[in-house]
This record gives structure tokens, C-alpha cells and sequence, in this order.
């Protein structure tokens, strides 16, 4: 028999967001996630697909909004340090909104949501650090809130595990949670290609 998605079953679309016309959320590319202990496997070919889909957004026009984490002064997400701001290769410019959390989900306890509102698009596209974590959260958030995410896998990062006497490699906590996405809360796309 073959697999089929909660999305499939509950009847919901499975076309991936055209960025022109969605709001591109980009979710937690700070330093803290290069370098030290938070250290992301694969951060790097991430960042860079970061830096093309912010790019490309720039230039159809699409509504950004940046996300960080404040995990508070002293811990790797102090945004008031260098490890917790926003990496160089991302950095907003005049115009883009940038929302700050203290919860994996961003729309929760911030503004995100009326931003998201102000725009008026109901698909977003999102992508970030870490897929299991906060880029999942945000996606289930913005699906519970009526939104339709597509979260750009190659844009998205996270680290090895340890879970039940094992550790899962990176890449398998990374396909996990884009599959627990894909499951139900939006659509996972490849790359940026598939945007179009």
C-alpha cells in the first residue's frame, strides 16, 4: 500500500508558495548556530541557500521578516553579543522586519503574527535554523494559525542528537522534522528552485 501525508488525507494543497507573492520568514540564522557549542552540521551550504533565497526574495519584492532567539544576556542567544545576532550573510536591511522570540514557535508571544497579517499573503515561505526545533515549531504555528508554509530544505540546518542510548546523525534529525512538516503542517520544497 502505498504512503500517503495527513495533508493528502485531510484534502489540503500540496503546491509550493510562489515567493512573489508570500512572505519570506527567516527563522534564527544567528552565529551562535556557526561557531561553539551550538555548532550546526551543514550550516554552511545552509547559510548559503539562505543568502539566495533572501536574494531572490529582495528581488521580486517579497515581504521579509527576520526571527531571532533572545535566550537572555550570557547564554549563546544573547542578541545583545555577537554570538546571537543575525549572520553577515543575512543580515536585514532598511525596511525588513525583524521579530524576537523566546519560544521555538515564533508566532508565539510576538508580533510575528500581525506582521505576517499586515502583508495580507497567506502562504509563507520560511526556512532557518534548526529544522527540528524552531523551523518546525514556526511552521506547526503558522499551519494552526490558518497560514500555509513551505519550509526550503536546503536553506535549513540542525545538529546530531542523542535519543534513547543512540545518537541520530544530523541529517537524519534534519529529514525527521522536514518529514513531520511534510506530514501535515506545509510543503517542503528541495531548494529555492522550486519557488518559481
Amino acid at each position: 500500500m502505498p504512503r500517503t501525508t495527513l495533508r493528502r488525507l485531510n484534502g489540503l494543497d500540496d503546491t509550493p508558495a510562489k515567493l512573489a507573492v508570500s512572505t519570506l520568514v527567516l527563522v534564527d540564522y544567528q552565529n551562535t548556530y556557526t561557531t561553539g557549542v551550538m555548532e550546526l552540521d551543514g550550516w554552511q551550504p545552509a547559510l548559503e541557500a539562505a543568502a539566495d533565497l533572501l536574494a531572490q526574495a529582495r528581488q521580486e519584492g517579497t515581504k521579509v521578516i527576520h526571527v531571532i532567539n533572545d535566550g537572555g544576556e550570557g547564554t549563546p542567544y544573547d542578541i545583545r553579543a555577537e554570538i546571537g545576532r543575525i549572520h553577515p550573510a543575512v543580515t536585514p536591511v532598511d525596511g525588513e522586519t525583524v521579530v524576537v522570540k523566546r519560544a521555538p514557535d515564533a508566532f508565539v508571544g510576538t508580533d510575528l503574527g500581525r506582521h505576517v497579517d499586515a502583508v495580507g499573503n497567506t502562504d509563507l515561505v520560511t526556512a532557518g535554523f534548526m529544522t527540528h526545533m524552531c523551523v518546525a515549531f514556526t511552521a506547526q504555528g503558522a499551519f494552526l494559525r490558518g497560514n500555509r508554509p513551505t519550509v526550503v530544505a536546503d536553506a535549513c540546518a540542525t545538529r546530531a542528537l542523542p535519543v534513547v542510548g543512540t545518537e541520530l546523525e544530523d541529517r537524519q534529525v534534519h529529514y525527521s522534522a522536514l518529514a513531520t512538516i511534510a506530514d501535515l503542517y506545509g510543503v517542503v520544497v528541495p531548494s529555492l528552485k522550486e519557488l518559481a
